[in-house]
């Protein structure tokens, strides 16, 4: 029989991003419990495992196994969005499901999100239950940052941007989801958050 591991319960916490404090003050243990637990000096006990993985955002059988479900249902889950920019007029279209899309008679690829490099790196600060975002980018009229978008479970929010404009940006703190920036020569990346 397996049993839940130190290791996926460290990382479902940290994908969470919450401390051991915060988990343990969700199902009513002390920190020092859930340090045991991550360090593998220790065992949750069977009667916390619904709380756990509620807390966690997991079933419990995700819990106990640690094969883990992404919501595959993408006209269920914004985080599913898939974005189309047209590369002459600067159009975004989105979607929740793939489908096929053109623009200013152009065939439009799927934007596809690469990881911030050091280029490309979103900067997000939380202040006053906002995100903060800034980026150093070169925003010239040949080399921009056309938008940046902030995907939770249930919302999408885009912010246009133009050459000459600072990228300096506030999205209300709506939970988790994934930070995205389009860069009109290099394309899509994404932070999570």
């Amino acid at each position: 029989m397996s049993y839940v591991t130190g290791k996926a319960i460290k990382e479902l916490r940290e994908k969470r991003q919450i401390t051991q404090k915060e988990l343990a003050e969700q199902i009513g243990v002390s920190d020092k419990t859930i340090s045991k637990w991550e360090t593998n000096r220790g065992l949750p006990d069977i009667g916390i495992m619904e709380e756990l993985a509620r807390a966690l955002g997991v079933s419990i059988a995700e819990l106990l196994t640690g094969d883990l479900r992404e919501n595959e249902n993408p006209s269920g889950n914004m985080k599913k969005v898939h974005f189309y920019v047209c590369p002459v007029c600067g159009n975004i279209i989105t979607s929740v499901g793939k489908g096929t899309f053109s623009c200013c008679g152009v065939t439009l690829p799927e934007a596809e999100a690469e990881k911030c490099d050091e280029e490309h790196c979103l900067n997000v600060q939380t202040i006053d239950n906002e995100y903060y975002v800034t980026m150093q980018h070169p925003m010239n009229k040949t080399h921009y940052i056309s938008f940046i978008a902030y995907v939770t479970s249930d919302d999408c929010e885009i912010i246009k941007l133009y050459p000459e404009q600072d990228i300096s940006l506030r999205f209300r703190k709506r939970g988790y989801g994934i930070m995205y920036a389009y860069c009109n020569r290099h394309g899509m990346v994404k932070k999570m958050m």
